[in-house]
């Protein structure tokens, strides 16, 4: 009855996977052991119960989490749905260490995959949802429109594919609510530097432009899935959010 037998990670990456560049979640590989205390205090959480309210999962359904990272979208999942099957894929092997850990201590059943958003886990018309948050703008643009495409492979005539990430109108970079004149070297303020940090680098960053405006309300429709709009937004700590959805359609022509 170990847990532990509930929780494998799978190594999908090919021999030219495997030194391929990409940008680990919290934007350095020596910022991991950190990552968690710092979406906590950044209210990630909030955004990972919303994905998982829009996209509407239901009892036994097969869910992959792209860019899991350490797994917090996809234990949230698991908290809403646990008979749910998910699957989360990253190419940071440490992330899914830390993702493998978490999940055996919770004795949650998940499946965890080392590899990369253009090529999801999955065989043809097989899930009934792909969730991500917070991923893909860490993508390349033809990385982005493989994982749209992909997507669209990997869904059942009717399924969902749902993205939190920024996006949207341009927000404003000013934290005014956290002035930043105050001093202290405790760990919550300087997790709180981190943040207002982030949100100036979120607002300037060349890759999160590729979000602004309907970035991926468009990625996803030119890939061929069906009514992909925002279906909701949010000024969060770092910028401003959109939540995204998009589905395959009942039949392709």
């Amino acid at each position: 009855m170990a847990a532990s037998t509930h929780v494998r990670i799978l190594d999908q990456r090919t021999p030219e996977d495997r030194d391929r560049p990409f940008l680990p979640g919290a934007g350095r590989a020596w910022l991991l052991p950190f990552y968690d205390a710092f979406t906590r205090l950044a209210g990630v959480r909030a955004l990972h119960e919303r994905v998982v309210e829009l996209a509407g999962i239901e009892p036994g359904q097969t869910v992959v989490d792209v860019g899991c990272g350490t797994g917090n979208l996809s234990f949230a999942v698991l908290a809403a749905q646990p008979s749910a099957r998910v699957t989360g894929l990253d190419p940071d092997g440490d992330a899914l260490r830390t993702a493998a850990r978490k999940a055996r201590r919770r004795s949650a059943a998940l499946t965890l995959v080392q590899g990369y958003a253009d090529r999801i886990p999955a065989e043809d018309a097989s899930l009934d949802h792909v969730v991500s948050s917070l991923a893909l703008h860490h993508v390349d643009d033809d990385g982005r429109i493989a994982f749209a495409r992909d997507a669209l492979r990997a869904l059942r005539p009717g399924g969902r594919v749902t993205v939190v990430d920024f996006g949207g109108p341009a927000s404003n970079v000013e934290d005014a609510g956290h002035p930043t004149h105050r001093h202290g070297h405790s760990p919550v303020h300087a997790l709180r530097h981190l943040t207002r940090l982030m949100r100036r680098r979120v607002a300037a960053s060349p890759v999160v432009a590729r979000n602004h405006g309907d970035g991926i309300v468009t990625l996803l429709a030119d890939a061929g899935l069906g009514d992909a709009r925002e279906v909701a937004h949010a000024d969060h700590r770092f910028g401003r959010v959109t939540f995204v959805q998009a589905t395959r359609p009942l039949s392709r022509t």
